[in-house]
């Protein structure tokens, strides 16, 4: 079942260098249905629907990790089976990971004309 986020819906998440979570914030937690004690150490993928093309996750890796800045539309999966959409811009951030460095992730709401362009496009990908 979908879940549609607020227009003031605001999801941020901090990992490190390899994905793992050090942050989120209420509304993360609160949409996708999970406790924050149940996300940090996690693989940001807790939250990976099965949709998602890998070709999608390829090219964020790619781009974060040649230190630029990603955006993009990702469906996300909840904690109780659902899913919601989100536009996502990822970036690298020094102060990340105790030293290491890592990434930050702020995500809106996608609206319903972006995610039916998005969900015709992850098709051709998959």
């Amino acid at each position: 079942m979908e879940h549609v986020l607020k227009d003031t819906d605001f999801l941020v998440s901090q990992t490190d260098s390899k994905g793992k979570i050090l942050f989120a914030n209420d509304d993360f937690c609160k949409i996708a249905g999970y406790t924050l004690d149940e996300l940090i150490g996690k693989p940001h993928s807790i939250v990976r629907h099965p949709d998602m093309p890998k070709a999608a996750f390829k090219e964020l890796w790619d781009t974060i990790k040649s230190g630029k800045i990603w955006t993009g539309y990702v469906k996300n999966g909840m904690k109780n089976g659902g899913f919601y959409w989100v536009y996502a811009t990822v970036y690298p951030n020094i102060a990340c990971g105790n030293g290491e460095g890592g990434y930050m992730s702020c995500r809106r709401k996608a609206s319903v004309d972006e995610i039916k362009t998005v969900e015709a496009l992850y098709k051709t990908l998959q």
